[in-house]
C-alpha cells in the first residue's frame, strides 16, 4: 500500500510539473509569435531590404526593383527600348552565392511571357548572364547554364529614393 500511495504522488508531482512546463512554453509563445493585423488600410512595412539597379545602352534603359525577402527574390524589370518593343513585369527566384536566379513574367504585344535570366552580383552591379535559349511551356530557359556568359547587361545599383514613381514613367 505504501509502494502504491508512493507511485500515485510521484505521478501527480510528475503531471503537475509537465503541465506548468506546457503552460509557461505555450504562454511565451502567445507573447512573442503575436503578430497584430492593423484594422486601416494603411500599408505594412516591408520586412525586406529592396535595392534598384538601372542600366542604359544608348537610348535604351533597364529598371529592375529587387526585395530580398528571407532568400527569397521579388521585384519589377522594365525593359524601355528607343525603337524596338519595350517590356515590363515582375521578378521571383533566388540567389546561389553571387548568382542571381530570377524568372521574368513580362507582358509585351499583348502576350505574358515567362524568362529565366541569371544575374552576377558584384560590387554594386548586376551583370547579366548571357546564353542559348530553348523556348518551351515554362517560358524561355537558358539551354545550359554551365555555358552562361556574364557580359550581358550592366546594372548599376541606384538610390530607391522615388524609383517606383521613375519606374512608371519610363
Amino acid at each position: 500500500m505504501k509502494k502504491l500511495l508512493t507511485c500515485a504522488v510521484v505521478t501527480l508531482l510528475f503531471v503537475a510539473c509537465e503541465k506548468k512546463t506546457d503552460q509557461a512554453t505555450t504562454e511565451n509563445l502567445a507573447n512573442t509569435d503575436t503578430v497584430t493585423i492593423p484594422e486601416s488600410n494603411e500599408p505594412i512595412q516591408p520586412s525586406s531590404a529592396q535595392t534598384c539597379y538601372l542600366g542604359t545602352s544608348g537610348k535604351d534603359s533597364l529598371f529592375v526593383t529587387l526585395e530580398d525577402n528571407l532568400g527569397t527574390f521579388t521585384g519589377k524589370m522594365r525593359y524601355k527600348n528607343f525603337e524596338k518593343d519595350s517590356s515590363s513585369g515582375t521578378l521571383v527566384g533566388t540567389q546561389t552565392g553571387d548568382t542571381l536566379k530570377v524568372t521574368y513574367t513580362y507582358a509585351s504585344e499583348g502576350i505574358i511571357t515567362d524568362r529565366q535570366i541569371y544575374y552576377l552580383r558584384r560590387n554594386n552591379e548586376l551583370i547579366e548572364g548571357t546564353g542559348e535559349y530553348t523556348d518551351g511551356k515554362d517560358g524561355s530557359k537558358y539551354t545550359s547554364t554551365a555555358n552562361i556568359n556574364y557580359d550581358g547587361n550592366k546594372l548599376r545599383q541606384v538610390d530607391c529614393t522615388n524609383f517606383n514613381a521613375n519606374f512608371s514613367g519610363y
